[in-house]
């Protein structure tokens, strides 16, 4: 059975750090990709970053400098470090993954920023 399965999550305050895990089992064969999304209380799900299997990073601009993704080895597991956390970073992160067309993601996570 495919999953993907997130933690680390927790209460944290602004200027903190936390690191989260994403891992994926399941899968047969190393992931061409895992990205993080977020969701914040009454907004949409937005995206975060992403790794690649060439160890490409590609990072939203409001995470820029302050979260670094790491991992997609050959055992479909990443890592996030996020620094300098803020209130508006607060939310449920969830790691997500594409095979053939079809998204499989987490349950995610709950980060909450606040003093």
């Amino acid at each position: 059975q495919v999953q993907l399965v997130e933690s680390g999550g927790g209460l944290v305050q602004p200027g903190g750090s936390l690191r989260l895990s994403c891992v994926a089992s399941g899968f047969p064969f190393r992931l061409r990709f895992i990205s993080w999304y977020r969701q914040a209380p009454g907004k949409e799900r937005e995206f975060v970053v992403e790794i690649n299997s060439e160890n490409v990073k590609t990072y939203a601009d409001s995470v820029k400098g302050r979260f670094t993704i790491s991992g997609l080895n050959a055992d479909n597991t990443v890592f996030l470090q996020m620094d300098s956390l803020k209130p508006e970073d607060t939310g449920v992160y969830y790691c997500k993954t594409e095979v053939r067309g079809i998204s499989y993601w987490g349950k995610g996570t709950l980060v909450t920023v606040s003093s």
